[in-house]
């Protein structure tokens, strides 16, 4: 058997190679190995954050900018008032008052569905035409009277569902023509002076002269 021979000691110029490996503290005598350099996640997160600013100051322009043209529509479209008598359009309805009657204290023919107003009822008489290519629904609510003094008074649906026989206006087609009853709650002594008419709540409106 033969036996290898004796490992002959390195020279002092001279080291082994360094047994670079997980974990590897160094060696004496030699440096340890170059980490690699990490990446940079800073600039990343910075320019998300721009752009999710970027995107809500987007939104709160639209948002603003919508708010302005609905209030600018309100206000261009009720700023005239058009002659008692006439037909006035909005949206896709065309409104035309035919008859108001002298105030009263009560509305109703039915003495179970009768009502009583807190102060007096103003009865406005108007046909309502669809004058779009497509059912529109009607509702009373979205209908407002202005007095002398330029206060606005809501309908009041009870004294109207009385007026109008328990019925009440739903969805015209188009080319369809309704005459339909609006009441008023209003004060004692009012002087009714106009009717703001709307085919939706987010119309514009148009105003008509009660005389």
């Amino acid at each position: 058997m033969n036996t290898p021979p004796p490992q002959q000691p390195w020279p002092p110029d001279r080291q082994p190679p360094p047994p670079y490996g997980p974990g590897y503290q160094g060696y004496p005598g030699y440096p340890p190995p170059p980490q690699p350099p990490r990446r940079r996640m800073w600039p990343w997160v910075l320019f998300a954050l721009f752009g999710v600013f970027v995107l809500a100051c987007v939104g709160c322009v639209a948002f603003v900018s919508n708010v302005f043209d609905e209030t600018s529509s309100v206000s261009t479209g009720s700023a005239s008032t058009a002659p008692a008598g006439s037909e006035v359009e909005d949206g896709k309805f065309a409104f035309q008052i035919t008859q108001v009657d002298p105030p009263s204290t009560t509305v109703g023919d039915n003495a179970y569905t009768q009502q009583s107003a807190q102060g007096q009822f103003i009865v406005v008489h108007v046909n309502v035409a669809n004058i779009g290519g497509e059912p529109q629904s009607y509702f009373g609510e979205n209908q407002t009277l202005i007095d002398a003094s330029g206060r606005e008074f809501t309908n009041s649906t009870g004294a109207e569902l009385a007026a109008n026989d328990n019925s009440t206006l739903s969805e015209i087609n188009p080319g369809n023509k309704v005459t339909t009853a609006i009441v008023f709650d209003v004060p004692p002594g009012t002087a009714p002076a106009a009717v703001e008419f709307h085919d939706s709540m987010f119309s514009g409106g148009t105003r008509v002269a009660l005389n």
